[in-house]
């Protein structure tokens, strides 16, 4: 009997009770971790999320560098960015850090998480497709983690900066609540890690066939200009700045549609044997 058929003999309440232990545990493997981010807060806070607010943090040097060497826009060399942030809750300080410390156990504990998640839908699988658990495993946690890497070391001193500087009145000054930056910190570099999850949810997509190769093609010039106008948002007014950003988005995409021509071309392989038979 094949391992789909065993699958599809579980009960609604099996299946159910399955999702309520994947939740248990990786629930329990994000409040570990973050019972240690929270025991190493003052790294966590001092030198990873306040270091974006730093004008020597290493984006900063490095686009300063960039930008001195081609003659572009020098706004990542000030010596200080012009805001400072506060804390306007008497509570304010320890929901900070109780709640960044969880994004910080959540993040750290993404292979877990996605281990259960392999373990809940491999029922679903043939027996040759399990033995991809390790590749699964391994490539969507790169990916996740390059992608808060890609959103921490880019995106978020990127946003910052702009964001930062812009001033509409000399009579206006930034004084910056603190969950306000500490959300764009976080929220950035999640969406981000998301966000480079694309060719595996393309992955999966091809598989169940509602993705096909000739749709993303098609709709290429469309993500290229949306990748741009984001880019150019987030950005200094330079072309190198907008690359810099825009290529690893680029990257992602076509390597969806790379992914999706071979599922495709697999699927088909796999309809034609069916009808042969």
């Amino acid at each position: 009997m094949s391992t789909k058929n065993n699958f599809k003999e579980m009960s609604f309440l099996d299946h159910l009770e399955d999702l309520r232990w994947l939740l248990i545990r990786s629930s329990i493997a994000v409040i570990v971790a973050a019972a240690v981010a929270f025991t190493f807060s003052d790294f966590l806070f001092d030198t990873v999320i306040f270091g974006p607010k730093q004008s020597d943090f290493v984006t900063y040097q490095w686009f300063c560098d960039l930008a001195i060497r081609f003659d572009l826009d020098k706004s990542f060399c000030n010596k200080e960015l012009p805001f400072e942030l506060q804390n306007r809750k008497m509570e304010g300080q320890f929901s900070v850090m109780l709640w960044t410390s969880i994004t910080a156990g959540l993040i750290l504990a993404a292979p877990f998480i996605l281990w259960e998640i392999w373990k809940f839908i491999s029922p679903a699988m043939y027996q040759n497709e399990k033995k991809y658990a390790r590749t699964f495993i391994s490539s969507t946690s790169i990916l996740f983690f390059l992608g808060v890497a890609f959103g921490y070391f880019v995106l978020v001193p990127l946003s910052i900066n702009f964001l930062a500087n812009i001033q509409i009145s000399d009579e206006v000054t930034n004084q910056i609540d603190i969950n306000s930056y500490i959300g764009l910190v976080k929220t950035t570099s999640l969406a981000t890690g998301l966000i480079f999850e694309l060719p595996i949810i393309i992955f999966f997509l091809a598989k169940l066939g509602i993705v096909s190769t000739e749709n993303l093609k098609s709709f290429r010039r469309y993500a290229y200009v949306l990748i741009l106008i984001v880019a150019s948002f987030i950005t200094p007014p330079d072309v190198i700045s907008q690359i810099i950003v825009s290529i690893p988005m680029v990257i992602l995409y076509e390597l969806s549609i790379i992914i999706s021509k071979v599922i495709n071309k697999q699927n088909q392989n796999t309809s034609n044997e069916i009808t042969s038979r």
